[in-house]
């Protein structure tokens, strides 16, 4: 399979470099898309031997997502890998997450942090939980770790839905989307490296933003 990953990144300069480093060892393109980082992220990466797209400004995780994506389907890869680019996501786990796509191609294969939680913040476990519980009814199909960003996609999904949101309630978009359009999500384990860095999510606003989107969701089912 001709795979990339895709990473979307905002003021990632201390992480970035170690990142691609680690996907370019396993021979994988990767694709970053820099969100109007006001630092040093995009040359890095670049430096680093990824592809980079810069955005004239901060637009949002999703809309990195949905930009990495189209350049994606328009350089004829086979599917995609989202990964974050604060370093918390191991590219020692890409291995499991290609063999099941090779296994399962037209599919999602999504990370899941929910095998070993001792790391995990209590409040990010029982949001996931929950989260996870609410999204796997409306997909009809269970999904251990709904939130995840670490999850291959099949380009021939990525031609098939349309994504519309802009931030990190995108990753429960292309859920919801994908299962809808009858395809299946597979889950592998993946191993989680929590160090000092800081979360760019905005518990308050994000939560009300995929409290939004999902309610939406559930009113055209």
């Amino acid at each position: 399979m001709n795979l990339c990953v895709i990473i979307p990144i905002y003021n990632e300069c201390e992480a970035i470099g170690m990142v691609v480093d680690s996907i370019r060892r396993k021979v994988i393109d990767v694709i970053v898309v820099n969100d109007g980082s006001t630092d040093a992220s995009g040359i890095i990466a670049q430096e680093h031997g990824a592809i980079v797209l810069n955005n004239n400004a901060k637009s949002g995780k999703g809309s990195s997502l949905r930009r990495g994506f189209q350049y994606a389907l328009e350089q004829g890869y086979d599917g995609v890998i989202a990964m974050d680019g604060d370093g918390q996501h191991d590219a020692d786990d890409l291995g499991k997450i290609v063999r099941m796509a090779e296994a399962h191609p037209v599919s999602i294969v999504a990370g899941s942090r929910m095998s070993n939680v001792k790391e995990m913040p209590l409040i990010r476990i029982t949001t996931n939980k929950v989260m996870s519980w609410a999204i796997s009814c409306v997909c009809h199909q269970k999904i251990p770790d709904t939130q995840c960003g670490y999850r291959y996609i099949s380009g021939e999904i990525l031609k098939k839905i349309s994504l519309g949101c802009t931030d990190y309630e995108i990753e429960t978009e292309v859920l919801i989307k994908s299962c809808r359009a009858g395809y299946l999500v597979y889950s592998v384990p993946i191993h989680t490296i929590y160090s000092n860095e800081k979360s760019k999510i905005r518990p308050w606003r994000d939560t009300m933003r995929f409290l939004k989107y999902f309610l939406k969701e559930l009113s055209q089912k």
